[in-house]
């Protein structure tokens, strides 16, 4: 026998209301308690991932800085005793690595030197040597100033420290490899530090121990910025159970975290003396139990982090969780026994009415909702107001959703569907392709137009758009006159760099088509600079706001390109990964070796001129600016000037030819100096 829906939930309905008011007040309490240890379990393990992954970036960020320094010792690139150069590694390694409080070196003659982080201040390099003053401690100290470091003072103070009296250099002066050591009484310093430490072997000689170290005030100050619950705190437990870490976001290398204070630091300090003086108990895993002190109860966990024996221990007032529960189950069967008599009579009133065909028409309109066809979807009336306004919201999404096209494209939504990506902030690393746009002489533009640039701009957006999707590329965002878009995400696409680039050129053959001019009747122009590479892809924001997108360094390169386009009077700059990928499908000239902002690393970059299937005519202007370049580079500057003179004639005018005849001619009137390089910073146009 089959029921009808209204009868069927009817009978539901009531069945579950009045079992309900037998059974919630005795199952409440117990609910809330197994959600309350439930939720302090989940915070902890949020908080032993976090501290975890901090760590292991902090022992890394030792473990690197220590295997650079070595390189450039064993690669005889200075040597260990000389001392200016020295200072400078050491110093330049200290300022970019923040997790890092020393970098220090033994000699076997008993010599030491060392550079020690003093909070976010500066920095201060500690030299012992038989020749400073009869084996003074001279001290160095400094001060980080915006993009530096300034001396401020040098002192000199009486020391008895031998680093072959302590373990990290007795240890490892005789072993072969390099590890993890726990040290103490550094000069002028009582802390305990943990320091990877390892020999420096240089031509097969023994030269001493190389040590970098990080001292766990550091990790204090990131223990601070943690929040297990309303209430709850997170510490470090070494070995023995003792509190090594403490949360204090004033705790650096100069202020010492404040131990011993606060109730929640005497709940971590007495569980890790219960818990881990068990050696059975200190073999598990995370440890978990309820602790009461002082008759206040506390929810404890102790989880391995890995190094050392360490625990991360969060420490959670069960009050955080169960306050005020005892009152409100009180309340609340008083509440249900009213709410159970109402809801009952109600719900039978209203689920007798018709609604299987309304809920029916709904669901169909909902599937088409997902399935982003939302033309078609109208309002269904319904006797019951829920069921209308249900059916009124799916009307209104389906509107919300035919305007979000103009926001977001429908396919990019489907892909994302369809790739299965989630709705919450994260990504992964992808190889792609990014192309920055941007309309020369927009600023001025702007100013002079005012509210009349949005219908100037309008013709543009629509052939970028067009330009961009055509072939394959998802459009990112709209900055200003700036366009951006990237290939190889969602989807993966195997020629995403030759995509870009047939895009770039399609969009500035558009633009050139479409005839759009400013108020002045002046045609626009675009400037356009394509990288390629790996970048971080996805849901990149909040919980609140999400936006699909790449970041890191190919994007911000893609970026500077299209900048640098205003030195050479390019249209198109590729980077030199998009000219590896795209390989024999584009016909490009490379244009000059350049360094970008925000990049140390030197940039080769390319013009492209067209895609190889669409080659017309000759380019033999570009193996005479090449000429050119070669010239330029090895410093034949006569040689370059011809050469490039020669390329601008044989294209009939090239901007990128007159601008680096006018460089060789300046470096031709007045030489360089020795040490001169060809490379162009491009630094001022960003």
């Amino acid at each position: 026998m089959r029921l009808s829906v209204g009868i069927a939930v009817s009978i539901l309905v009531a069945v579950s209301i009045g079992v309900s008011t037998f059974i919630v007040h005795s199952l409440w309490w117990t609910t809330a308690r197994d959600n309350s240890r439930m939720l302090a379990a989940e915070i902890n393990g949020q908080i032993a991932k976090t501290v975890r992954i901090e760590l292991g970036v902090t022992l890394r960020s030792a473990e690197a800085a220590w295997a650079a320094v070595r390189t450039i010792f064993v690669q005889n690139v200075i040597a260990t005793r000389q001392a200016d150069k020295r200072e400078f590694v050491f110093l330049s390694q200290l300022q970019a690595q923040p997790n890092i409080s020393w970098m220090f070196f033994g000699w076997p003659d008993g010599n030491f030197f060392a550079s020690h982080r003093l909070g976010d201040g500066g920095l201060e390099m500690i030299e012992i040597d038989k020749g400073i003053r009869d084996r003074m401690l001279r001290k160095d100290r400094y001060i980080f100033i915006p993009g530096d470091i300034q001396f401020e003072e040098r002192t000199f103070t009486e020391t008895s420290y031998d680093p072959r009296e302590h373990a990290w250099f007795e240890n490892f002066m005789g072993l072969s490899s390099a590890g993890w050591i726990e040290t103490r009484d550094l000069p002028d310093s009582k802390k305990t530090v943990y320091a990877f430490a390892g020999p420096i072997d240089v031509n097969r000689t023994r030269q001493g121990v190389l040590a970098v170290a990080i001292e766990t005030d550091r990790l204090s100050r990131f223990l601070a910025k943690l929040a297990p619950g309303e209430f709850g705190a997170a510490f470090i437990l070494n070995a023995d159970g003792k509190v090594i870490a403490v949360p204090d976001a004033e705790a650096d290398e100069i202020t010492p975290a404040r131990m011993g204070e606060g109730k929640l630091y005497e709940v971590a300090m007495i569980s890790g003396e219960r818990l881990l003086a068990d050696p059975q108990a200190n073999a598990q895993g995370t440890l978990t139990k309820r602790v009461v002190i002082d008759g206040v109860p506390y929810a404890v966990a102790l989880t391995p982090l890995g190094f050392y024996g360490w625990r991360v221990a969060t420490v959670i007032p069960e009050a955080a969780f169960l306050s005020d529960i005892d009152e409100t189950l009180i309340n609340l069967i008083y509440v249900l026994i009213g709410v159970v008599v109402v809801a009952t009579g109600l719900a039978i009133w209203l689920i007798r009415s018709i609604v299987a065909n309304p809920l029916a028409r709904i669901a169909e309109d909902l599937g088409k909702i997902e399935r982003f066809d939302v033309e078609r979807i109208e309002r269904r009336p319904s006797k019951l107001s829920e069921l209308a306004n249900l059916s009124a919201a799916a009307a209104s999404m389906a509107a919300g959703l035919s305007a979000f096209r103009k926001y977001v494209p429908t396919d990019l939504v489907r892909m994302l569907v369809a790739e299965g990506i989630k709705i919450q902030p994260g990504g992964e690393m992808k190889q792609i392709s990014v192309l920055f746009c941007d309309v020369t002489g927009f600023t001025g533009l702007s100013e002079k137009l005012g509210p009349k640039i949005v219908q100037l701009m309008e013709p543009f957006f629509s052939a970028a758009s067009a330009a961009i999707t055509q072939n394959g590329g998802t459009i990112d965002k709209f900055i200003g006159d700036a366009v951006m878009a990237f290939w190889g995400a969602p989807r993966k696409d195997a020629n995403h760099a030759e995509n870009a680039c047939r895009a770039a050129l399609d969009l500035v053959a558009a633009v050139g088509a479409s005839g759009i001019k400013d108020e002045a009747g002046n045609p626009l122009c675009v400037r356009i600079g394509v990288n390629s590479g790996e970048a971080l892809v996805g849901n990149i924001g909040s919980e609140q706001r999400l936006n699909y997108t790449a970041i890191g360094d190919v994007v911000n390169v893609a970026s500077r390109l299209e900048g640098a386009n205003k030195d050479y009077g390019t249209l198109v700059l590729v980077g030199p990964e998009t000219r590896r990928q795209a390989a024999d499908a584009i016909v490009v000239r490379e244009l000059d070796t350049v360094t970008v902002f925000g990049r140390v690393e030197e940039l080769v970059v390319y013009e492209l001129i067209v895609m190889a299937d669409g080659r017309d005519g000759s380019f033999a202007w570009i193996e005479a600016y090449e000429q050119g370049l070669a010239h330029y580079r090895t410093g034949r500057f006569e040689e370059a000037v011809a050469a490039f003179a020669a390329a601008d004639q044989a294209r009939n005018g090239d901007p990128a030819s007159i601008a680096m005849m006018a460089r060789a001619q300046d470096l031709l009137d007045r030489p360089p100096k020795e040490g001169w390089r060809a490379v162009t910073s491009t630094n001022k146009n960003q």
